[in-house]
């Protein structure tokens, strides 16, 4: 129980301190901006992100600079208004970007699709998805795709069913929530999910699954030189090409690094799921 509830703290007091700041490369060099989605706390982020960025810097001699910001909500502004040189982001974030401000896709995981899920507490006598109606639902963020827009039109169109959803800012805190009895049930990712804490992993049970989806890429904004997108991207690839930079990438997570391209992404624009928007 005592780690359980440092686990709770650590999520919800300790890691807002790091959130909505830069963290900038070592060294004094301009450094790229490179944005983080934040679909867990900031702390965690940056353990993943950072070692990540070093290895970059080492394969390019460029420098990055991750920020993460203080919300889903937050981010999603900074990546249509064009605030980052990178960003790693959700497939409908670069559906929207690409359209606001030019983003260009470079790698994703080709070795794995996401879907979204639908959580219940393990114990929740819960067995169909038709009981959550009219009940309150924690999701990460109005425009995440596969773990709040997929799930409320699949929710709504499949099922006939209204939720209230309650936006949280990241995946940690559906789960959290759930798992705390703040919300009947929450949307996230099977990615996520699985890279939970097992003290919180273990408390849950997957209700539904969406469709899969093409997985978050790593673009650039088009006043980054070409020259510049093309070492990043082969940087990328290289990475996946070692026994290091796969478990690097892996903390993503990113089963297999390949190249992306907007034509990746075309099919999520005609899924029509602009109603749920916000």
């Amino acid at each position: 129980m005592k780690t359980f509830l440092a686990l709770i703290l650590t999520l919800f007091f300790i890691a807002p301190a790091l959130a909505g700041k830069d963290l900038p490369a070592s060294g004094g060099e301009r450094a790229y901006t490179f944005g983080i989605v934040p679909h867990y706390e900031a702390r965690r982020l940056f353990a993943i992100w950072r070692p990540i960025l070093d290895a970059l810097q080492q394969e390019t001699g460029l420098r990055f600079s991750a920020r993460i910001g203080n919300s889903s909500a937050a981010f999603e502004q900074e990546v249509i208004g064009g605030q980052f040189d990178f960003a790693y982001m959700g497939p409908y974030h670069q559906v929207m970007s690409e359209k606001s401000a030019g983003y260009l896709p470079l790698v994703r995981d080709v070795g794995a699709n996401i879907y979204g899920i639908l959580v219940v507490r393990k114990d929740d006598p819960i067995s169909d998805v038709k009981e959550l109606d009219g009940k309150v639902v924690a999701l990460p963020a109005p425009n995440a795709l596969v773990a709040a827009m997929m799930i409320r039109a699949d929710l709504e169109n499949k099922f006939g069913i209204k939720i209230v959803p309650r936006y949280v800012h990241t995946h940690d805190s559906v789960y959290l929530n759930v798992v705390l009895g703040q919300a009947a049930a929450g949307g996230g990712q099977q990615k996520t999910l699985a890279e939970m804490q097992p003290a919180i992993r273990d408390q849950l049970r997957v209700l539904y699954r969406t469709a899969d989806v093409t997985a978050h890429p790593v673009s650039a904004h088009p006043r980054v030189p070409a020259a510049v997108r093309k070492q990043v991207q082969d940087a990328f690839l290289r990475l996946g090409e070692t026994p290091q930079g796969k478990a690097l990438l892996a903390t993503i997570p990113y089963k297999q690094v390949g190249v992306a391209n907007l034509a990746d992404y075309e099919p999520i624009r005609r899924m029509g799921l602009h109603r749920f928007t916000e």
